[in-house]
């Protein structure tokens, strides 16, 4: 079934016929194309196309979000009605915003997205590339998964907005692994084939799995901590997602009543940025359809904004910052302004600390102070007197964010586009030095 404009003004028209004040639908078409690999060699292809349709209303101050992925006409009718059916019987929210009223005028590059068609013989290639890089490196065996997706999103409201964008791009998760206990991590994410280096994502987690060999156990305390890009995006992405006005105003954020105050070192600055075409996040509008612009959560560690649609900033008093989730306001495109070191010059500045290449499983123990503790995943390694002196293991990083990012000291002047299941906003982040940071010992 077509997912065009009339369908859209249809389904749009029922939505108000069954009561609705305010209703917004989005559409999305994706034709996927995924590979892994393991052992050095590939051993599953699959590609598919999908079509999926969500449905925002509001009745009344009454707001409710449905969606489908069976596309028939009866079904998104149903689906239409039951959202209206769902909103009616809802609570009312304290502070009701209609949507923005459109049109509005969108960025022509924003818009088209990456148009560019990747061959199944390139992608093939690609992960060649990436296994090759591994085993140069010292690996012996290297696994993962590349993942080349385009999207159509089409959005209708009632506010008068009807915009289609492209979006998508390429992104590559290279293992490498020079014994069971000796495992290197890296990624290649990009919007284009002119960005994307697979070769280099494999020769860098080859790299770490060489210098991990051997590790011992590591000793719980407090170190200086060079964070890689992989852990650091992590944690920056939890800074983003938390700054989310609707967590804010739910009082579980660690970020709640810090707005304009240093509530990190002023060696950090972050942005949210879908404006920079070319880019894994850029996007043109957001879920209300109002224009995506460049927003600076951060800046010389002061907190300078949230992240708001247009219900949020009502209740905050200020202006929607164009990050919609029309419930939950959120990050598109996380940048991180870098520093000026080398990660050799770094390390050089470190007397006594534990490099963390890559963690996982990251838990709160409390959302709205912000403890929290993560696993270090792959390569870790003990600094002492400005230098490398051995990989250990058995650790378990146990802090707290914002003692995280008050404590940074120095950031690195090269940053990395960082996307992987442990980070779902793509995320530009450079090494990063933190002054005191707690270890416990790993249960695992």
């Amino acid at each position: 079934m077509k997912l065009d404009a009339t369908l859209h003004r249809r389904l749009l028209r029922l939505a108000v016929r069954l009561g609705a004040s305010d209703a917004a639908l989005t559409t999305v078409e994706t034709s996927r194309k995924m590979i892994r690999f393991a052992n050095n060699k590939i051993t599953v292809t699959k590609a598919g196309n999908t079509q999926s349709v969500e449905v925002y209303v509001n009745v009344q101050g009454r707001r409710a979000v449905r969606s489908t992925s069976e596309i028939s006409l009866k079904s998104l009718a149903q689906t239409v009605a039951k959202a209206v059916e769902t909103a009616k019987s809802s609570e009312a929210a304290d502070t009701y915003a209609p949507l923005p009223k459109g049109p509005f005028r969108y960025r022509k590059d924003l818009l088209k997205g990456p148009a560019e068609k990747i061959e199944d013989e390139k992608l093939v290639e690609y992960v060649e590339a990436a296994v090759n890089g591994g085993l140069e490196a010292g690996a012996k065996r290297v696994a993962g998964s590349l993942v080349y997706s385009l999207s159509k999103v089409r959005l209708s409201t009632t506010g008068g907005v009807e915009a289609t964008a492209q979006t998508g791009g390429i992104e590559i998760s290279v293992r490498a692994l020079a014994a069971d206990d000796a495992t290197g991590h890296f990624v290649s994410v990009a919007a284009s084939s002119r960005e994307f280096k697979p070769y280099d994502a494999g020769l860098k987690a080859g790299e770490i799995a060489k210098a991990a060999l051997n590790p011992a156990d590591g000793e719980p305390g407090v170190y200086e901590c060079l964070l890689g890009p992989m852990t650091f995006a992590h944690l920056v992405e939890q800074v983003g997602l938390w700054s989310s006005a609707f967590y804010v105003d739910a009082e579980m954020s660690f970020l709640t009543g810090l707005l304009g105050q240093e509530a990190a070192s002023k060696v950090f600055t972050l942005y949210d940025d879908p404006t920079l075409a070319g880019t894994y996040g850029a996007a043109p509008f957001d879920a209300e359809g109002v224009p995506t612009r460049r927003n600076t959560v951060f800046e010389d560690g002061v907190l300078k904004t949230y992240l708001h649609n247009t219900t949020t900033a009502k209740k905050f008093n200020t202006s929607t910052t164009a990050n919609a989730g029309i419930i939950v306001p959120h990050p598109f495109n996380l940048v991180v302004k870098t520093g000026s070191k080398t990660v050799d010059k770094l390390i050089a500045g470190i007397d006594r600390g534990i490099w963390v290449t890559n963690d996982w499983y990251l838990r709160y123990q409390n959302y709205r102070t912000g403890e929290f503790s993560t696993i270090p995943r792959d390569g870790l390694f003990l600094i002492k007197n400005g230098s490398v002196e051995k990989p250990v293991k058995g650790l378990r990083l146990s802090d707290n964010m914002l003692n995280i990012f008050k404590g940074l000291r120095e950031l690195g002047g090269e940053g990395y586009w960082i996307k992987w299941w442990e980070v779902e906003v793509p995320t530009y982040a450079p090494y990063a030095v933190v002054e005191k940071v707690n270890f416990t010992k790993s249960v695992l």
